[in-house]
């Protein structure tokens, strides 16, 4: 479970301080599909970052599964997002130089984990998106959609718990787009928690969950009827 209880972050952008949460609490259970939904500026990403132990709040309190990891080291920080989240992003975030099975294998390269066994799950990770005919292309090489399915098999390969989606369709056309969320939805049914940020409402309308945000701060939410 992610509970944020009265979680505030601020940034010094020139002499202006910025406040990108004002106070938030949120908590999202196991197995949820939750949608962020803001537009540009509204603290959505902040947030995801806070909830990805990419970022740390400046005040407030963060438990995930019961345990407080507001104020654990970069180190801490990094075997949680190592062994629990899984990332998904608008840009990607491949590397260019290296093909999608490398791609695929960092996490656990990170990890530790042999070569062997490293190679064996990123290929398994690249057949549940459907690559495996992809493995020896480099990012150049494919497609937005091919690229962003890439991103999914690397969140997955380390099987962690949470996904987390940034805008996952932002740069794909609709079917593309379509495909991925798709993809994030079987994740879902699958028995992951899916934390999903967007200004499209479109795709929002997929989760279980929506929660609006601006300016830093939580507003409406919505549950969708099932």
């Amino acid at each position: 479970m992610i509970e944020l209880s009265d979680i505030s972050k601020t940034y010094q952008m020139g002499d202006e301080i910025v406040r990108a949460l004002d106070h938030v609490s949120l908590t999202v259970a196991d197995h949820e599909f939750v949608a962020i939904v803001g537009q540009s500026g509204s603290g959505k990403s902040t947030l995801m970052n806070i909830v990805g132990c990419l970022d740390t709040p400046d005040g407030g309190t963060y438990l995930l599964d019961g345990k407080d990891v507001s104020d654990l080291s970069d180190r801490q920080l990094g075997k949680i997002r190592a062994r629990q989240i899984g990332f998904v992003f608008q840009q990607f975030n491949l590397l260019q130089k290296l093909t999608a099975l490398e791609n695929v294998e960092l996490p656990l390269v990170y990890q530790g984990v042999g070569s062997a066994r490293r190679r064996e799950r990123a290929m398994d990770a690249l057949m549940k998106v459907g690559l495996e005919g992809r493995v020896h292309h480099r990012p150049t090489e494919l497609s937005g959609g091919q690229q962003q399915r890439v991103a999914i098999a690397r969140a997955l390969v380390a099987d962690p718990s949470i996904i987390l989606a940034d805008e996952p369709t932002g740069n794909l056309d609709s079917r593309s787009g379509k495909e991925i969320m798709d993809f994030l939805d079987s994740l879902h049914e699958q028995g992951r928690t899916i934390l999903l940020i967007t200004h499209d409402g479109n795709v929002a309308a997929r989760a279980g969950r929506r929660i609006h945000i601006a300016d830093g701060r939580i507003g409406e939410e919505e549950a969708v009827a099932v």
